[in-house]
């Protein structure tokens, strides 16, 4: 007889009660990381959607709807600047109240542990996009020190999976400070690592939250002006 053990949720720290069935007892034995009632109040992101971005067009006053884009990218891709840098930004799940409670604890708390709960998303995700390199969003070594890790590469680690590192950053004050405006006009904040090679590559670049999609398409724009061929980004959040 299979033994189900107990297990705390990595989120609430409640037990975890798991349903035991014939379907249970016959399948694989899989690692209990959350409890339902936590995994509930994480929302997918699902119907209509921005192509290039994936806001969700339910929440969207219809005059900020362009066709099948959202207002804020239809004004990227009309800069000549920024235009088609980046192809399209994938996000799993939406920003409401709890994933930002749960992302203060992974991202700013330092509760590494929490990247085990998006493994298998991400991992489901990139089994349909295979891309011939990952890339995650870097972090400046003085935020990578105040931090401990980088929740981008945690992510990665966590789904089994190694990333290629061509970028690195330059430190800067933190985004979250920043207004709507300043992220977008922001200076370029990453460096090309010539040793990486990247010409012609399809690249995903990995990144916790897709806010304004400014941090994404300057690492974008530089990769692909470095060489890559298409770059499309994974959030796991929009």
């Amino acid at each position: 007889m299979k033994i189900f053990p107990e297990e705390q949720c990595l989120i609430c720290h409640e037990k975890i009660i798991p349903v035991i069935g014939w379907t249970a007892i016959f399948s694989e034995e899989k690692e209990l990381i959350i409890c339902s009632t936590c995994k509930d109040k994480f929302q997918r992101v699902e119907g209509e959607k921005c192509k290039l971005c994936s806001r969700p067009f339910q929440f969207l006053e219809e005059k900020f709807r362009r066709g099948e884009m959202c207002h804020d990218c239809e004004r990227w891709e009309e800069d000549c600047d920024w235009k088609g840098y980046l192809h399209t930004n994938h996000s799993i799940f939406l920003y409401n109240d709890f994933f930002k409670e749960v992302m203060a604890k992974f991202k700013f708390r330092g509760d590494y542990v929490l990247a085990k709960i998006f493994a298998d998303s991400v991992k489901e995700f990139l089994n349909k996009i295979q891309p011939d390199l990952l890339v995650t969003i870097p972090l400046s070594d003085e935020r990578l020190y105040e931090r401990g890790f980088n929740q981008a590469e945690a992510l990665i680690i966590e789904s089994g999976l190694t990333s290629a590192k061509p970028l690195t950053r330059i430190h800067a004050e933190k985004q979250s400070k920043k207004s709507r405006s300043e992220r977008i006009h922001i200076p370029q904040v990453f460096q090309i690592n010539p040793q990486i090679e990247i010409k012609g590559k399809h690249i995903l670049l990995i990144d916790d939250i897709y806010t304004t999609g400014s941090t994404l398409r300057h690492a974008a724009k530089l990769l692909k002006e470095s060489g890559a061929e298409r770059i499309q980004s994974l959030t796991l959040a929009r």
